[in-house]
């Protein structure tokens, strides 16, 4: 029997590249950047909503400047709070990518997931943080300590990666095991190494796991850190590995698609990868 979920995907440029602004306008702009899609995915029956990762901001990491801990803030907080709102009106649940203040001087990159009546239903911390030419952001984030929950969404259940966590499958089965039917990696990625992998690891994941997966980019280019262009190019994948819907590498849009949960179980039925597990035979995993 169809078990259809509609799901959508906003992938944005950040519409205040000026360093000379204050935190808290830049961050509004890009908020208010984001109504009109959002609404737009209410009119076009969208009941699963993903964000891209710290969506109200520029992607700051390429720099070390400690003035981007302003734009850190609690979760629940300000932002999660519109996004009730917004959910409650749609009727649609929403995945919240945000720079979060945990207590003074403790950031994490999180991601609030609110439910469609608009509740909020908890947190995903990002688990794998990058510390590399671009990506400083151990300098901003403390590795995430809440697990791989699942949340019993009005829809599916749902599951969150962000971004650098799709190169490690260790948290990608996590979220399977743990009973995820779809998974959101929101991310901000550029063009150059890592480009390739971008079509090919998440799919991936959906074999193994036998779920779906919606994968978020921004687009376009942030000065001043100019590290190079984030090529969008977002996309649906089902637990065969099979493109259901994907956005373009340069504009701002919301891509839609309709997932049939049914195929989980029809998939699972032909691959029995979680009947055919070794976790006895795999204490090399977790061996420093």
């Amino acid at each position: 029997m169809s078990q259809i979920v509609r799901c959508g995907l906003i992938q944005c440029s950040n519409p205040i590249n000026d360093e000379s602004q204050p935190v808290e306008v830049i961050k509004q702009a890009a908020l208010e950047k984001h109504i009109p899609f959002i609404e737009e995915a209410g009119k076009r029956g969208v009941q699963i909503l993903c964000l891209q990762e710290i969506f109200n901001g520029p992607y700051f990491c390429p720099g070390q400047d400690p003035r981007w801990y302003q734009s850190a803030e609690p979760v629940p907080g300000p932002t999660t709070e519109v996004m009730q709102e917004l959910a409650r009106k749609h009727e649609m649940v929403i995945v919240v990518p945000l720079y979060e203040k945990a207590m003074r001087g403790v950031y994490y990159n999180t991601a609030a997931v609110i439910d469609a009546d608009g509740t909020y239903l908890g947190k995903y911390r990002k688990q794998h943080i990058p510390q590399t030419n671009g990506f400083w952001e151990k300098f901003f984030f403390k590795p995430g300590d809440g697990g791989y929950p699942v949340f019993n969404t009005r829809y599916a259940k749902v599951g969150v990666y962000i971004c650098y966590d799709r190169h490690f499958p260790e948290g990608a089965r996590c979220l399977g095991l743990n009973g995820a039917e779809i998974v959101f990696n929101p991310s901000a990625t550029v063009a150059g190494l890592s480009q390739y992998l971008w079509k090919l690891e998440q799919p991936a994941h959906a074999v193994a796991n036998g779920y779906f997966v919606g994968a978020i980019n921004r687009v376009g280019t942030e000065a001043p850190w100019n590290i190079g262009k984030f090529y969008g190019s977002s996309y649906f994948v089902d637990p065969r590995g099979r493109f259901l819907a994907e956005g373009s590498e340069d504009n701002d849009e919301l891509v839609v698609a309709d997932l049939d949960l049914s195929m989980i179980d029809e998939t699972r039925g032909t691959w029995q990868f979680y009947r055919d597990r070794r976790p006895d035979a795999y204490k090399e995993l977790v061996d420093e």
